[in-house]
């Protein structure tokens, strides 16, 4: 037993146990390291103006020592672009007084290098002025620590905030394609709905012109043609009885005057319904036009220097234009027969064909954008004094859809009976939304780039709600004033896709 334990001892005593002892690391082979010495991390801060975007990296500031700028500045529009020529000035100015350096030149495109060593330690602002053959623009820093010495500096670094999830997409990259970002907006927004509709005269600016006598009509003035514009009280038709057929002026007054009178009772009647919202806007201004051209008839049926019972002259009882002749020049007619519509074409009806799943949402749509055959410019109702007349509570027979109407004015674009394509919209409540240029989807999911620095980006699932057709609404995914990539997120994709970036010279 005695040669056992002592070959034992032997073992056990060549153990080095490596772990017990301190202050000092190993690799894997068994050699010392040193511990790694804490050095100064660069700083990274991404600032915006209406015309700049400044993305610029520098160590902490310490008195003494030469801290190096790496300034990116891209001019936003449509577009972002680099800055490729232009003069900057920064400067580090605070209660412990100001020093100034300038560039004239960027080192490449869109990228200055600045170098500047602070003298006194403080807190400051650090100044960037911007001179471009475009535009100027100043950018502000506050805030910012000059350390009295590096050990402080490092004491009072940070940490990093960076997430494994960014993505990072270099200034280099974003310069060289099409790109551009936008910030989250709460702002008023309203749901738009597209469909059909079709352009119809108002009833209240129409005239029918009618013959009270049976005779041959005559047209009194040439060219008179569909479109032609008539001014009130122009003669229009002559209608001569050609002593085969008598009218009964008396009659056809009598007639008329009661055909008045049940047009007033029925207009009267209407104009106290819809007040209290009994019938529709629809019926009531129906009701009104029949009111009026009864009044029209009757003034046709009187006898006046302009009509006996074996000529009658038919004059045009509104201003405004021939929407259509009823008859050809030496045409016999019978008495009551229309002859011609005139309109005054000043206020036009936009009718709307909603489709019937929007029901329970029928009462909030209180505009609408419009554009016709053409295809080129957009109206809108709001800037046409527009407003909702009606609103169908059911279908129209062989329709499937809801009409809703619209009183417009005409600005002179519009023909009556054209077809039109219809943006509905609802009522403006505030939401927060972005460019729908900005959404990206993938396999029915939808989601958008977010800028979390200047060469730093997440991707971000959403859940969108409405789309006006510029903007869409979102429900989650971003937050107010994140910025997000409505131009280039194809891009940023690809890259990621390659894993690769090009060479990057700032400063870290």
């Amino acid at each position: 037993m005695l040669p056992l334990a002592a070959i034992l001892c032997l073992l056990f005593g060549c153990i080095h146990d490596h772990g017990a002892e301190s202050g000092h690391a190993h690799d894997a082979d068994g050699n010392h390291i040193a511990p790694k010495r804490p050095s100064l991390e660069a700083l990274a801060y991404t600032i915006y103006t209406d015309k700049t975007e400044l993305f610029v990296e520098f160590k902490p500031l310490v008195v003494g020592q030469e801290s190096r700028f790496a300034a990116h500045f891209t001019a936003l529009g449509d577009l972002f672009k680099a800055i490729g020529e232009g003069t900057i000035t920064l400067t580090l100015t605070g209660n412990a007084g100001s020093q100034t350096i300038i560039s004239t030149k960027p080192e490449v495109p869109g990228i200055f290098r600045l170098r500047m060593r602070p003298e006194k330690a403080g807190i400051y602002s650090l100044v960037f002025d911007i001179k471009t053959p475009a535009f100027t623009d100043k950018i502000t820093l506050e805030n910012v620590a000059v350390f009295a010495d590096e050990k402080t500096a490092i004491e009072q670094q940070p940490e990093s905030t960076e997430s494994s999830n960014d993505i990072t997409y270099l200034k280099e990259q974003a310069w060289k394609v099409e790109f551009a970002n936008a910030p989250a907006k709460i702002q008023p927004f309203s749901e738009f709905v597209r469909t059909s509709g079709q352009i119809l005269a108002s009833p209240g600016d129409e005239a029918v012109l009618t013959t009270q006598i049976s005779g041959v009509v005559s047209f009194s003035t040439k060219n008179l043609v569909a479109g032609s514009n008539v001014g009130a009280g122009t003669v229009l038709f002559s209608v001569k009885n050609n002593e085969v057929v008598r009218s009964n002026l008396g009659a056809a007054v009598q007639q008329a005057e009661q055909d008045l009178a049940t047009a007033k009772a029925q207009f009267d009647r209407a104009s106290e319904l819809v007040k209290d919202k009994i019938i529709s806007q629809k019926e009531f201004l129906e009701a009104k036009l029949r009111f009026e051209n009864a009044q029209t008839q009757l003034t046709n049926a009187s006898v006046s220097k302009n009509f006996n019972q074996n000529r009658q002259s038919v004059s045009a009882p509104i201003g405004g234009f021939l929407k259509t002749v009823l008859v050809e020049n030496g045409q016999f007619v019978n008495t009551g027969q229309p002859l011609a519509t005139i309109s005054k074409s000043k206020r036009l009806l936009l009718r709307v064909d909603l489709s019937q799943k929007y029901f329970p949402k029928l009462a909030s749509f209180t505009a609408a954008n419009f554009k016709t055959a053409d295809g080129g410019q957009v109206f809108s109702t709001r800037n046409l004094n527009g407003r909702v007349v009606s609103t169908g509570k059911s279908v129209e027979a062989g329709s499937p859809f809801l009409p809703i109407h619209f009183e417009i004015d005409n600005m002179g674009n519009f023909i009556p009976g054209s077809v039109v394509e219809v943006f509905l919209q609802s009522d403006l409540k505030p939401a927060l939304v972005i460019p729908m240029s900005a959404l990206l989807e993938e396999q029915g999911i939808f989601y958008a780039y977010v800028q979390m620095e200047g060469e730093s980006f997440q991707k971000r699932e959403l859940k969108i709600g409405a789309s006006d057709g510029l903007n869409v609404q979102v429900l989650s995914g971003i937050t107010e004033g994140e910025r997000v990539v409505t131009r280039g997120g194809y891009q940023i994709k690809l890259s990621t896709a390659s894993g690769t970036l090009p060479a990057h010279g700032h400063e870290h």
